[in-house]
């Protein structure tokens, strides 16, 4: 298994467990865990996760997991949800 499918896996099982996921939550566990390679600054200098591991998320969870953009987290779709991947809260 390689390390983007086990942060990916890690994240899905998150979500699982605390009915949403957390961005800064995310980053923490790849620094703690040393995979900072996954992340990237964003133009205000904050990490965040990178284009690979998002896009690879994205597939892996695109039927069942939605993003909340305004508070930055990923939570389990509903039915209430309007197609595609962001959400309203």
């Amino acid at each position: 298994m390689t390390t983007l499918q086990s942060v990916i896996e890690w994240m899905h099982g998150k979500i699982s467990r605390d009915g949403c996921l957390y961005q800064d939550d995310v980053v923490d566990h790849l620094v703690k865990t040393k995979q900072e390679a996954l992340l990237r600054e964003n133009a205000d200098g904050n990490l965040v996760l990178g284009k690979a591991l998002l896009e690879a998320f994205r597939k892996a969870t695109a039927d069942e997991i939605v993003w909340v953009k305004p508070d930055f987290y990923w939570r389990p779709r509903v039915r209430e949800d309007e197609p595609g991947r962001e959400a309203r809260g």
